[in-house]
């Protein structure tokens, strides 16, 4: 079993950075992936980025990439999500989740992860 806590949202102005944290505790493994998904109101959840524990490699919606990025401190098991350049449009709340054995594209699909945070608010006003 798995527990993911967020921390880290809130108001930040358009142009502004923000920065998310999820700690996972609980039995782990060393081919964890974890990611970052978000929600608006009325749309569908929406992958943001990820990252795997043992390639460390990472990957990013199309819409953040280069205004957004994914780490991970391993011996704290924590991902985080800098947030850079925001805009309103990023708007949503997030949710940080984990799984295992996934790879490539697979990182997208948020029906492939098992454990989810309980949602962090990140508002950036027009």
């Amino acid at each position: 079993q798995v527990q993911l806590v967020e921390s880290g949202g809130g108001l930040v102005q358009a142009g502004g950075s923000l920065r998310l944290a999820c700690a996972a505790s609980g039995r782990t493994f060393s081919s964890y992936v974890m990611g970052w998904f978000r929600q608006a109101p009325g749309k569908e959840r929406e992958f943001v980025a990820a990252i795997s524990w043992s390639a460390d490699s990472t990957d990013y919606a199309d819409s953040v990439k280069g205004r957004f990025t994914i780490s991970r401190d391993s011996a704290k098991n924590t991902v985080y999500l800098q947030m850079n350049s925001l805009k309103p449009e990023d708007t949503a709340v997030y949710y940080c989740a984990a799984t295992f054995g996934i790879y490539g594209s697979m990182k997208r699909r948020w029906r492939l992860y098992n454990y989810w945070g309980q949602g962090a608010q990140v508002t950036v006003p027009s």
